[in-house]
C-alpha cells in the first residue's frame, strides 16, 4: 500500500486496516465484517487463509487476495526499512530507541546516528517532533475534495498523498464525473508523444461526457487503481510540467479527430487547469493537470459526437488516428458504443438533452447561506471561551501583506500581549503592519535565522539575547526590503529550499521549550493571497502544538481562505478547520469586537508627572524601550475595563491576602473603593518620612540617595515598599526595576525616565526606584553608574535625581536599622501594637467575606506568625493527608526546596510532568491542574505567574509554612537528606524541558549555596545549610557525600560539585578522596584559581593532620619521621603557587586566597622545620637550620631522608617573601578589612582573612623570627644593642620581626602599636648610618624612607628623624628608569616631590616634573592591578593629606582624622565622608592644607609652573562642579596619585 503509512503494519488501528483493504480493492462488506471483527495491525499479521473462510466466510479468492497483498506489504517495508538504514535519516521505532539508550550509555563518537552530534535539549525536540510526524503521517492519506468545477480565478492547492473521492459515473449531469490518469511516465516523453498521449485521454473522456450530457474532469498526476500498487486509487502525486503550452497546445488535436462540430469541442473543453501541488519533503515543482468538460444544452442538443482517437505508433514513428467511433460513459469507464446498441443510443438523444436541460435549471436554484454569528465566534476563539481575553496570554502572530485600508483598523492588535510576529511582507516594515505597529510599541526586527540557538546557549540566555518577553519579536520569514544586509524575498520553491528548515527550528523552539503549552495562542491573519511558506508554517505549528487547538485563523476574503482550507482541512478536518477560522469578518468589524472583550480600554494614554506640577504623556512606545524598568504612571490601571474589574475584583484580592505578592491593581481597588484599603504597616510611615527628608532641599545632598527595607522573608517588606511606590506616583517619577538586567542598561532607563519630556535636564523630577531582592554589590554599581551619568550630564551639584528604594531580605531586620537609622527601615513578624489593632479590624471583615484558608497568610501574619500557631495551623492542615500519593510527593518537594532556597518555586509545567496529567483542553488546562491537587495542596500551594514570561509556577504560601510543613510531613523517620536524594533522582523533574534553567538553578544552590549575613541569612555557612543540615543534625556526613556524589554525576560532572565533595572530606579528615575530588575539579577547570585553592587546602589541611598527629603520638622528630609530612607542605605551597597565578590571569575576580595560604602553610613548615631534633638541639641548631635553607650546606641527618626536597626548601625565604610583598602590596592600594558585603561565588575561597593588616603584621614578624631567631631573641629580652657583625640578610630579617620589612607594616604601626616609637627607632638602627653611600636595594630604600615618615607622624621630636632634603636624597638612588620602579618607590616620589611654597620656580618646576612622570608609572600599575573589577571595588585608600606643617610635618595621615571621627558607627561615619559633611569639622580642616585649582569640561587642574596644566583625579566624581569653575580642594595621596577631596567652587 503507501509508503506514506509509515509504521509498520502491527501498529494500525482497525479503521487504519479498513483503509489498506479498500486500496487492495477488497469489498465494501468484508472490509466492515472484519472491522466488526475488530482486525488491527497485530491481528492481520496473525490472519491466515483458513480464518477468513469460515469465520468471516468470504470467498476463495479475496481471502487468498488479502493474505498475498499482506505479504508484500511485509516484504516491501523491510526492504525500505534496510534502504533507508544507511542515511539514518527514518529509523523504525525500536531503532530510535536503540540509538537513544546507546547515546545514553556511551555517547559514541561515530556519526552513524543524527542524535550524536545534537545537543541533549534539542534531541528530546528532534524525536517528540519524529512521533508527531508519524502519527500524522499514519492519518495522513486525507481524503481531499477537487477543486471547485468550473470557476475562474480560484487560488487552489493540492497536497500531495490526500486522497480524492472515487472515479464516478454521472450521477445529476452538472455534478461533474472524475477520471484519474497517474501520467508518470507520460509526463517524461517527448512533446509530441506527450500531446498525442494527453490528447488521446482528453478527447475520449470529453466525448464520452458530451455524448450524455454530463459535466467532468479528468485529472492528470492522479493515481489510477490499475496502475501503481504502493499507492491507493485517487491518490494525488503530480506531474512535473515543464512547459504549460505544451498541454494548452495538445488540444490542437480537436481539429484532426472531429470531422464535423469541431467548434462544439472547443466550446465544451476547457483549458487545461494547472493545480500546484504541495509536497512537505521536496522541492520540486509538481501539478495536477485538470480538463473541466461543460456540455451546456445550447451547444450540444441533439447532437451525438463521434471521434478518431490519436495514438503515436512506435513502428512509423509518427501519429495516426484511430478508426472514429461513438464514445459514452458507463459508470466510472468511457466506452464505445456497440452497433448494436447504436440505434437505441441515437433515439434516447431527446430524453438525455431533457435531463441536461432540467439539472441546469436546478443548478441556479440553490438555497442562500445561513448567516454564521461570526462576532460571538471570534470573541469565543479569542478568550478562549471566557469574558475576558486573558491579561498574561501571549500571541503568534502569522501574517502576510496587509491592505491600506486595514492597517487604520489593528487597534485590537496594539493592545495584545504580542510575542512574535511571523510576517511574511518583505515591505512590512516601509509600509505594512509591521511600519504601523512601530508607531505604537517597540519591536526587534529577526530573521528566522536569529532563532538558531547554539548548544551552549541555555534558554534563559537564548530569550535575553534576543529580548522576547521585553519587546514583540518581528520575524521577516521571506526577506525585508528595506534593509540593507543579504535579505532578499525569494519564490515560493526558493524559500522552500532555503528557509522551511529555519522555519522549523524557529517554530519548534518556541513552542517545546520557550513557551509551554497553554501559555499562547497562534493567529493566522490572512490578509491577502496565500502562498505556500504560510501553509508551512501552519503545518510545523500544527505538529509542534500537538493540536489545533491553540490555532485561530482570521481571513476576510472567502477566495483566499478556499487554499488555506484545503490545505489545512488535510490536517486537522473540515470541521476543526472551520470551528477555529473566522472567515468574511472585515477588519474593522474585527477591530470594533474584540476591544470590548479586551480587559484594557482601547488606546489607553498613560501619563507622568512633570517638574512644573502637570502631566505629560507617556507613549507606549518610549515606555518598551526602557525595557528593564516597570514604570508606574499616575493614572495607572485606570486603563482596566469596568466589567473585567467587576468580573476578578475579588480574585485579585483573595490572592493578595492568601500570599500572593501585591499587583498595583490591589491599591487601585482599594483606592477606588472596590475593595477594602489595604493596611498601611508602621514602616510604611517610616519610609514615607525618610522619603519626605531626602525631598527637602539641602546644598549637601547627594544626587543619588538611597533608602533599605529590610524584612523578615514573607513579612510584608514588598507590599511596604510599593505602597510607598504607589502612593508617590504622582509626584515623582517611580518605576521597579526588573530583575536580571545589567547595571549600566537600567541606570541608562533611569536617566531616560528622569528626563523623559522635561526641557531642562536640571529641573526634572527625582525618580523613585524600588530595587528588589538584589544583593549590596548590585546597588553599589547602580548608585555608581547614576552618578557617572549625572556627571557626565553636569546635573548641579546638591540635585536630589535618584531615591533608590532597596527592598531585601535579613534574618535580623531590627540590627540593619540600628546600624544606620536614617537610612534603613525594618519590616518584622511582629506586629507593634497599633498594628495588631489594625489587623485585627481587618480580618474580622475579611473573614466574614472570605473562608479563613482563602485568606491563609493574612492570618497568619494578623498573629504574628508565632511558632505556636503555625505548627498547630500546619497539624490541622496535614491531618489525614494520603502519604504515598504524587501530590504529597509534590508537596515534599516543594517545601524541600522552598526551606532551602529563598524565592524557589517549581513551575506548573514541572508539577503536571510529576502528576503525570493528560491535559485534554488547553483551555481548561488551570482547571484540570488544580483538580489534580489534594485539599492539602490547595491550600498550601499559591500559584505565581511569572510577570515577564508569564509563565505559571507554585510555592508555598510561606517560607514558616514550608518548614514547618517539611518538619511534620518527614516527622522522626524520614530525614532531610533521603528526601533529597528522592528529589535529585526524580528524572521527569530533572529532565522537563519547560523553565528547566530556573528548575536546576534552585536544585544546585539546594546543595551549593552557602548561607551569607550579607545576603540576609542567619549566618555564614561552610556548606550550603542542606548539606550542613546532614552533618551536624541528622550526624551522617557519610549521607552528605553520598548525595553530593549523586548530584554530582546529575549534573553531567559539574566540577563545583567535585570542589564540594573535596571540601566535605577534608572536613572529615578523609584526605585521600578529597585529593581525587579536588583534582578531578582542577581537571575539568584547570585555570579557576577558587578550585585551585581548594586543591591546596586539601593538602594545607593533611599537613596540619600530619603534624597533629606527629606531636600527639610523640614521635622522635628524625627527618625520615617528618619527611611525608614535608613533602605534603611542599606539595600545598605548590598548589598555593598555581592558583596565585590562575589568580593573577584572572581579568574579572580578585583571589589573592592564594598568596595568604601560602605564607600561613610556610610559616607552619618553617616552625616543623627548626623543631627537628638535629636543628634543634644543640647550641648551635639555629645556625644549621639557616645554613641548611640559606645556602648549599646540607647535614647528613636529612641528606638522604629529604633527598626531593632540598631545591624547594632553600627557596622556601625567597618564594614567602614575594608572597608577603604581593600582599603587601595589594593592601596599599586599598587597605580595607574584607567587608560583609562580600558578593557570592559558589567557590569562595576557604579561608577568607578578615583583618588582613593584623594578619600581615603578625606573619611578616613571625617570617623575620625564624630566619633571625637569635638576634631576635636577644633583642627581646635584654633590649641588648644589635651586635655588628650581622649580615645584611640577618638585618632584614630582623627588620621584618620588628615590623618594618613592608611599607603596609610599617604604615600599621600608626594605629596598633603601643611600642611603636621605640620599634621604630630600632629599626632604623639597623640601616646604614650614611645610607646615601651604602647603595641598598630599591625595596629597602623604600621601607626606610617611609618608617622616617612615620616616626615624625608619631613623634615629631625625635632625634632619627632624618630632614626632609635627606630623604629626597636617598630618592635619587631609585631606577631612573621609571617602568623599573616599585609602585611604592613611585608614591614616595609624588609624596616627597610635591613642591612647597617657598620653593623657586625652577625647584618647583623639576619637582613638578618629578611627580609628574610618577604618577603616569602609578596609573599604569593601578590599571594592570585592577583588571576588569567593577568600579566600586576600586576604592582607593587615601594614606597621606596635604597638611598645613612644612619639611614632613606636612604629610598628615589618614588616621589621624579616625580619633576625632570614631564617636560614630561605621556606616554613618561612611555617610558623613561620602557626602562631605565630616571634613567641615573643625579640627580636622585646622589640621588639612586648601589647594587652590580649577575645573575644565568636569576636570580638575592645578597650576603647574610657567602655567602648565597639572591633572588631578577627584576622589569622588560627583563633586567635580560641571561649569568651569576656580575652586579649591584638600589634596591626598595615594597608591594611583594625588586626589582631590572635598572641592569646593572658589565663593
Amino acid at each position: 500500500m503507501t509508503d506514506k503509512l509509515e509504521q509498520s503494519p502491527k501498529n494500525w488501528t482497525e479503521s487504519q486496516v479498513s483503509t489498506w483493504l479498500s486500496s487492495i480493492g477488497v469489498k465494501e462488506q468484508y472490509i466492515e465484517k472484519l472491522y466488526e471483527e475488530e482486525v488491527d495491525g497485530q491481528i492481520l499479521l496473525a490472519l491466515n487463509e483458513d480464518f477468513l473462510k469460515t469465520k468471516i466466510c468470504m470467498k476463495s479468492g479475496p481471502a487468498h487476495l488479502i493474505i498475498q497483498k499482506r505479504d508484500e506489504l511485509i516484504n516491501s517495508q523491510q526492504k525500505s526499512q534496510e534502504k533507508k538504514k544507511p542515511t539514518g535519516s527514518k529509523q523504525t521505532e525500536v531503532e530510535q530507541k536503540n540509538v537513544k539508550q546507546k547515546s545514553v550509555q556511551c555517547q559514541p563518537t561515530t556519526c552513524e546516528s543524527p542524535t550524536t552530534q545534537i545537543p541533549e535539549r534539542d534531541q528530546d525536540a528532534l524525536e517528540e517532533r519524529q512521533k508527531a510526524k508519524e502519527q500524522c503521517v499514519l492519518t495522513s492519506k486525507e481524503d481531499c475534495k477537487p477543486r471547485p468545477f468550473d470557476q475562474e480565478g480560484i487560488d487552489f492547492l493540492y497536497v500531495k498523498h490526500r486522497v480524492l473521492q472515487p472515479e464516478s459515473g454521472a450521477f445529476n449531469l452538472t455534478s461533474p464525473c472524475h477520471e484519474f490518469k497517474s501520467f508518470a511516465l507520460a509526463a517524461t516523453l517527448d512533446r509530441t508523444r506527450l500531446q498525442a498521449k494527453f490528447a488521446k485521454e482528453v478527447l475520449k473522456f470529453a466525448t464520452g461526457c458530451m455524448n450524455i450530457r454530463s459535466n467532468g474532469t479528468v485529472h492528470f498526476g492522479v493515481m489510477d487503481s490499475k496502475e501503481d500498487a504502493g499507492y491507493v486509487h485517487g491518490e494525488i502525486v503530480g506531474i512535473p510540467v515543464n512547459e504549460k503550452d505544451v498541454y494548452v497546445d495538445a488540444l490542437d488535436y480537436i481539429e484532426r479527430s472531429f470531422s464535423t462540430d469541431k467548434e462544439h469541442l472547443r466550446q465544451c473543453v476547457r483549458p487545461p487547469r494547472f493545480i500546484e501541488v504541495m509536497d512537505r519533503d521536496s522541492t520540486e515543482k509538481k501539478y495536477v493537470v485538470e480538463v473541466d468538460i461543460v456540455p451546456s444544452i445550447s451547444i450540444v442538443k441533439s447532437k451525438v459526437y463521434a471521434v478518431r482517437l490519436p495514438n503515436f505508433k512506435e513502428t512509423t514513428n509518427k501519429v495516426e488516428f484511430e478508426k472514429e467511433s461513438i464514445l459514452r460513459r458507463v459508470g466510472s469507464k468511457t466506452e464505445p458504443v456497440s452497433d448494436k446498441d447504436q440505434s437505441d443510443f441515437y433515439q434516447r438523444v431527446k430524453d438525455r438533452d431533457a435531463q441536461r436541460e432540467e439539472a441546469e435549471k436546478c443548478q441556479f436554484l440553490w438555497a442562500p447561506e445561513i448567516c454564521q454569528d461570526l462576532g460571538r465566534k471570534l470573541t469565543m476563539l479569542m478568550t478562549s471561551g471566557k469574558k475576558f481575553m486573558e491579561k498574561d496570554k501571549w500571541f503568534i502572530l502569522v501574517t502576510n501583506k496587509f491592505k491600506p485600508d486595514d492597517l487604520c483598523n489593528i487597534d485590537w492588535l496594539l493592545n495584545m500581549n504580542i510575542f512574535c510576529v511571523f510576517d511574511f511582507d518583505p515591505d512590512s516594515k516601509i509600509s505594512g503592519l509591521c511600519s504601523r505597529y512601530l508607531q505604537h510599541h517597540a519591536a526587534n526586527m529577526h530573521f528566522l535565522q536569529s532563532y538558531k540557538i547554539s548548544s551552549d546557549t541555555s534558554i534563559k540566555e537564548f530569550t535575553s539575547n534576543l529580548h522576547l518577553f521585553e519587546q514583540t519579536s518581528w520575524i521577516f520569514c521571506n526577506g525585508r526590503t528595506d534593509f540593507q544586509g543579504n535579505e532578499t524575498p525569494c519564490d515560493e520553491m526558493t524559500w522552500i529550499k532555503t528557509k522551511m528548515t529555519l522555519l522549523r527550528e524557529s517554530v519548534s523552539l518556541i513552542c517545546k521549550q520557550i513557551l509551554p503549552k497553554g501559555t499562547f495562542q497562534v493567529l493566522f491573519l490572512l490578509t491577502s493571497t496565500v502562498e505556500k511558506p504560510l501553509l508551512h508554517t501552519f503545518y510545523e505549528f500544527f505538529t509542534d502544538m500537538e493540536g489545533h487547538e491553540d490555532i485561530t485563523c482570521i481571513c476576510e476574503s472567502k477566495i483566499n481562505f478556499q487554499k488555506w482550507q484545503s490545505f489545512a482541512e488535510g490536517s486537522c478536518g473540515p470541521e476543526t478547520v472551520n470551528n477555529s477560522s473566522v472567515v468574511g469578518m472585515k477588519m474593522s468589524h474585527i477591530n470594533a469586537t474584540l476591544q470590548q472583550v479586551q480587559p484594557i480600554k482601547a488606546s489607553a494614554r498613560k501619563h507622568l508627572p512633570v517638574f512644573v506640577k502637570g502631566t505629560c504623556l507617556l507613549e507606549t512606545l518610549k515606555e518598551e524601550q526602557m525595557y528593564s524598568l516597570e514604570i508606574l504612571t499616575v493614572d495607572h490601571c485606570d486603563e482596566t475595563s469596568e466589567d473585567f474589574i467587576n468580573e476578578e475584583k475579588e480574585s485579585i484580592e483573595r490572592q493578595f491576602y492568601r500570599g500572593g505578592r501585591v499587583t498595583w491593581l490591589n491599591f487601585w481597588l482599594a483606592e477606588h473603593k472596590y475593595v477594602g484599603e489595604v493596611i498601611d504597616r508602621d514602616a510604611y510611615h517610616d519610609v514615607s518620612k525618610l522619603l519626605d527628608d531626602a525631598l527637602k532641599w539641602n546644598a549637601d545632598q547627594t544626587p543619588v540617595n538611597s533608602i533599605n527595607i529590610y524584612h523578615h522573608p514573607g513579612s510584608g517588606g514588598s507590599t511596604v515598599a510599593r505602597q510607598v511606590l504607589w502612593n508617590n506616583r504622582k509626584d515623582l517619577r517611580c518605576a521597579v526595576v526588573k530583575p536580571s538586567y545589567s547595571v549600566a542598561v537600567v541606570a541608562q532607563h533611569a536617566v531616560e525616565l528622569r528626563e523623559y519630556e522635561e526641557k531642562d535636564p536640571q529641573r526634572c523630577l527625582p525618580v523613585l526606584l524600588l530595587i528588589e531582592d538584589s544583593d549590596k554589590e548590585y546597588l553599589g554599581d547602580l548608585r555608581n553608574e547614576l552618578e557617572v551619568a549625572i556627571n557626565v550630564k553636569r546635573i548641579q551639584y546638591g540635585t536630589l535625581c535618584f531615591i533608590l528604594l532597596s527592598c531585601r531580605r535579613s534574618h535580623d531586620p531590627e540590627r540593619r536599622c540600628k546600624e544606620s537609622p536614617l537610612q534603613n527601615v525594618s519590616v518584622t513578624h511582629k506586629l507593634s501594637d497599633q498594628e495588631k489593632r489594625k489587623f485585627a479590624g481587618k480580618r474580622q471583615v475579611l473573614e466574614k467575606k472570605y473562608e479563613p484558608q482563602f485568606i491563609l497568610t493574612f492570618v497568619l501574619m494578623s498573629e504574628g506568625f508565632t511558632k505556636k500557631y503555625v505548627e498547630e495551623f500546619v497539624e490541622h492542615l496535614l491531618q489525614g493527608i494520603d502519604h504515598h500519593s504524587a501530590v504529597t510527593r509534590l508537596i515534599h518537594y516543594v517545601a524541600l526546596l522552598n526551606t532551602y532556597v529563598q524565592n524557589s518555586f517549581i513551575s506548573q509545567s514541572h508539577c503536571e510532568a510529576l502528576l503525570a496529567l493528560t491535559i485534554h483542553l488547553e483551555r481548561f488546562r488551570q482547571h484540570e491542574f488544580e483538580r489534580s491537587l489534594s485539599d492539602q495542596a490547595k491550600l498550601v500551594f499559591l500559584h505565581l505567574r511569572d510577570e515577564m514570561t508569564h509563565i505559571e509556577s507554585i510555592r508555598i504560601i510561606h517560607p514558616l509554612v514550608a518548614e514547618e510543613i517539611l518538619k511534620q510531613l518527614l516527622g522522626n523517620q524520614k530525614t532531610h537528606s533521603s528526601l533529597a536524594m528522592n528529589l535529585l533522582c526524580e528524572t521527569v523533574l530533572f529532565e522537563h524541558r519547560f523553565g528547566r534553567d530556573e528548575y536546576l538553578s534552585f536544585l544546585r544552590a539546594l546543595f551549593l549555596r552557602r548561607s551569607r549575613i550579607s545576603k540576609g541569612d542567619e549566618y555564614d555557612s561552610f556548606f550550603s545549610p542542606l548539606i550542613e543540615h546532614v552533618c551536624e543534625n541528622e550526624k551522617s556526613p557519610g549521607k552528605a557525600i553520598e548525595l553530593l556524589i549523586e548530584a554530582f554525576q546529575r549534573f553531567h560532572k559539574d566540577p563545583f560539585f567535585a570542589q564540594q565533595l573535596a571540601r566535605l572530606h577534608y572536613t572529615y579528615e578523609k584526605f585521600e578522596e578529597a585529593k581525587c575530588w579536588a583534582e578531578t575539579a582542577a581537571k575539568q577547570l584547570p585555570n579557576n584559581s577558587y578550585i585551585l585553592d581548594t586543591k591546596g587546602q586539601v593538602y594545607r589541611k593533611w599537613f596540619q593532620a600530619k603534624c597533629k598527629a606527629i606531636d600527639n603520638d610523640n614521635v622522635p622528630k628524625t627527618a625520615q619521621n617528618i619527611a611525608h609530612a614535608v613533602e605534603t607542605a611542599l606539595k600545598a605551597l605548590e598548589c598555593f603557587q598555581e592558583c596565585e597565578k590562575a589568580a593573577n590571569a584572572d581579568m574579572d575576580n580578585v583571589n589573592s586566597s592564594g598568596f595568604f595560604s601560602e605564607v600561613e602553610v610556610g610559616c607552619s613548615l618553617l616552625k616543623l622545620i627548626s623543631s627537628l631534633q638535629v636543628f634543634a638541639n644543640r647550641g648551635n641548631g639555629h645556625a644549621e637550620c639557616m645554613k641548611y635553607l640559606l645556602t648549599d650546606y646540607i647535614p647528613e641527618e636529612v641528606e638522604e631522608a629529604w633527598q626531593p626536597f632540598h631545591g624547594h626548601l632553600k627557596r622556601l625565604h625567597k618564594t614567602m617573601q614575594d608572597a608577603l610583598e604581593w600582599i603587601s602590596e595589594d593592601l596599599s592600594y586599598f587597605q580595607t578589612d574584607i567587608g560583609v558585603d562580600e558578593e557570592e561565588t559558589p567557590e569562595r575561597p576557604e579561608e577568607k582573612i578578615s583583618h588582613p593588616l593584623k594578619w600581615l603584621a603578625k606573619k611578616s614578624s613571625e617570617y623575620g623570627k625564624y630566619f633571625s631567631e637569635a638576634y631576635s631573641t636577644a633583642l627581646q629580652q635584654h633590649g641588648q644593642s644589635i651586635p655588628a657583625n650581622l649580615t645584611p640578610f640577618q638585618k632584614r630579617m630582623i627588620i621584618y620581626y620588628l615590623g618594618g620589612g613592608n611599607i603596609t607594616t610599617i604604615l600599621s604601626k600608626l594605629t596598633d602599636h603601643k611600642d611603636a616609637v621605640h620599634l621604630l627607632e630600632s629599626i632604623l638602627s639597623l640601616y646604614p648610618s650614611n645610607p646615601v653611600k651604602a647603595k641598598f636595594v630599591q625595596r629597602d630604600i623604600a621601607n626606610y624612607i617611609v618608617a622616617h615618615i612615620i616616626l615624625n607622624c608619631l613623634s615629631p621630636q625625635s632625634p632619627k628623624v632624618a630632614p626632609l632634603k635627606d630623604l629626597q636624597a636617598l630618592c635619587h638612588q631609585f631606577p631612573t628608569d621609571k617602568r623599573k620602579c616599585l609602585p611604592s618607590s613611585l608614591f614616595l616620589l609624588t609624596l616627597l616631590f610635591w613642591p612647597e611654597d617657598h620653593d623657586t620656580d625652577h625647584e618647583k618646576e623639576t619637582k613638578y616634573e618629578t611627580v609628574q612622570s610618577a604618577v603616569e608609572h602609578l596609573e599604569r600599575d593601578y590599571w594592570t592591578k585592577m583588571k576588569d573589577i567593577p568600579q566600586r571595588k576600586r576604592r582607593l585608600y587615601t594614606h597621606f593629606f596635604l597638611g598645613s606643617g612644612n619639611g614632613l610635618d606636612k604629610f598628615v595621615h589618614k588616621r589621624k582624622f579616625e580619633k576625632i571621627t570614631k564617636v560614630f558607627s561605621v556606616s554613618e561615619k561612611r555617610m558623613k565622608w561620602f557626602s562631605g559633611e565630616a571634613w567641615k569639622m573643625p579640627e580636622i580642616s585646622r589640621m588639612l592644607k586648601r589647594v587652590s585649582g580649577w575645573t575644565e569640561d568636569g576636570v580638575v587642574y592645578l597650576q603647574g609652573p610657567q602655567k602648565k596644566k597639572f591633572n588631578i583625579l577627584p576622589l569622588y566624581v560627583p563633586s567635580v562642579p560641571h561649569s568651569n569653575e576656580n575652586i579649591t580642594f584638600y589634596l591626598g595621596f595615594t597608591f594611583r596619585g594625588p586626589v582631590a577631596c572635598n572641592i569646593l567652587v572658589k565663593k
